[in-house]
């Protein structure tokens, strides 16, 4: 296995692009090696390094060269990533660290007075953001520069060091928890157990000390938060895990509040409740909190607005759908996607398309419902590397209903052959069961156009599709058994997916 490759391969074209930039940031020349070899390595038909060998030192293969090549693109990817994750940094983290490295250098070339300034102020930014690992690492060094005229009062930096301690050790406590946490969850999983995640997470907590810790510790409950989500999502047990969430937010909020350096785990915490709330149907309370998020985005956490504005539009819509204001959730992600003020990550675009087809698609406009998906101009190879198989394969199964509806009988015949094919052992999968007899449905009615409405059909979709009631079933389980229940009892896709969404809607109608 190729490194090199491989970690190029992990970056968009946008980024790649940006990496080509970088490595000219410091000297402009018109061919170079590391670029070419940059070129190389992305070529869609790999290279053996002989061959990139030949392509790069025509005149006389040089291995040794090539290699010293190697390290030095290698360097140049380092280094790009680095500042990458700097600029996307929500902890402030990576200023603290820069502040460090610029006190260290001034000390070195005896600027004294300056480095202790540049400490003090990565102390003070290091208190605010709980960054409590770097500031053992600023008192260790007012310590070491104690001797300093411009330096504080030892005694003072080691009781504030000594406390730090002491945080920085409820930090580790807390990081291990969350392993510990995360791990049973995953097993009790597999085991297909009771998720119970609840009682787990207290056991755990009780048992490193840190019950009261949360909900003084934005950060910590964030990761907790996370982690049972991560779970949850994996389960599908959303009605469990609504209220848990829901108390654990307002608990913290009521009693300790949220700092403005922690405005990022406030707005997460505010989305993951308006997502698991429309997970639960409930799409007056997740509207609700998600009102919440915008005045925060407006507010003390408008640093964190290109992040989450995206997110907050993608439930906002699909909320609107299911609250009958289709129009207003088109026009919404339309203006998403025209916001030229807001550059969407890759992962936002491809996640505001399909949206954008479905709101289209439930008002029977299946022509601009297919040419938004078809403007997804990358394969679902590329796609499932963005996104993951299950975005992908709701993204297919999409485009096998509009061929349904546009009357393409052999697009959409080849589309479930790929779909079967490449989804073979996904499909294979319980919980996907659903999806492979939904699929077999689809596949009949085509055979079978006229046999929709008869009983003897219903009677087999009742018996096919594992649904017992709606109260639990995961509503983009529901999108797609709507349009087939729709065909069933000819009427619009439309009205029978509110009436599923809100929870009245019986599997079949009583006969």
């Amino acid at each position: 296995m190729d490194d090199l490759k491989t970690t190029l391969d992990t970056l968009d074209e946008e980024d790649k692009q940006a990496l080509a930039a970088f490595i000219q940031r410091q000297k402009q020349k018109k061919h170079r090696k590391d670029l070419e070899l940059l070129r190389l390595l992305q070529l869609q038909k790999p290279l053996t390094s002989e061959q990139i060998i030949a392509k790069l030192y025509k005149n006389e293969p040089n291995p040794v060269a090539y290699y010293a090549l190697r390290k030095r693109l290698m360097r140049h990817l380092a280094d790009f990533i680095m500042l990458r994750r700097m600029e996307e940094d929500t902890t402030a983290s990576a200023p603290i660290m820069g502040m460090l490295a610029l006190a260290r250098y001034l000390f070195e070339v005896r600027l004294d007075k300056l480095a202790w300034a540049y400490l003090r102020k990565a102390e003070k930014l290091a208190q605010t953001n709980e960054q409590y690992d770097l500031l053992n690492t600023i008192y260790n060094l007012q310590i070491d520069k104690a001797g300093n005229e411009f330096a504080d009062e030892l005694d003072h930096i080691i009781t504030k060091r000594n406390h730090n301690k002491l945080s920085a050790d409820e930090e580790e406590r807390a990081n291990i928890a969350n392993s510990i946490i995360n791990k049973r969850l995953q097993d009790v999983r597999r085991q297909g157990s009771d998720m119970h995640f609840n009682r787990i997470i207290q056991e755990v907590l009780k048992e490193y000390g840190l019950s009261e810790a949360v909900s003084k510790r934005p950060a910590l409950l964030y990761k907790l938060m996370s982690i049972a989500r991560s779970a949850i999502l994996a389960s599908k047990d959303f009605l469990s895990f609504e209220p848990y969430i829901i108390s654990q937010y307002q608990e913290t909020e009521q009693q300790y509040g949220f700092s403005k350096a922690n405005q990022y785990y406030k707005l997460s915490l505010l989305y993951m409740i308006a997502h698991v709330l429309y997970r639960n149907k409930k799409f007056t309370a997740s509207a609700d909190y998600l009102e919440q998020l915008k005045v925060g985005l407006e507010g003390e956490g408008k640093g964190h607005y290109a992040y989450f504005y995206p997110r907050y539009v993608f439930l906002r819509v699909a909320n609107l759908i299911f609250l009958r204001r289709n129009d207003e959730a088109i026009k919404l992600m339309e203006q998403l996607l025209q916001k030229t003020s807001l550059a969407l990550s890759t992962r936002d675009e491809l996640t505001a398309k399909l949206a954008l087809s479905f709101s289209y698609f439930t008002q029977q406009a299946y022509g601009k419902a297919n040419r938004v998906l078809m403007g997804i101009k990358r394969s679902d190879k590329w796609c499932e590397g963005k996104m993951g198989r299950e975005w992908v394969l709701k993204k297919n199964l999409g485009e096998l209903i509009i061929q349904f509806e546009l009357g393409n009988t052999d697009l959409l015949l080849n589309k479930l052959r790929s779909i079967e094919r490449v989804f073979k052992d996904l499909l294979q999968d319980p919980n996907y069961s659903n999806v492979n007899r939904y699929l077999a449905l689809i596949k009949f009615l085509v055979d079978n156009p006229d046999a929709v409405t008869r009983p003897a059909f219903i009677q087999h979709v009742e018996e096919t599709l594992e649904y017992t009631t709606f109260e639990r079933t995961d509503i983009q389980a529901i999108s797609f058994y709507a349009w087939l229940k729709a065909k069933m009892l000819s009427r619009t896709y439309y009205d029978v997916l509110l009436e599923l969404g809100s929870g009245s809607g019986a599997i079949v109608e009583e006969q």
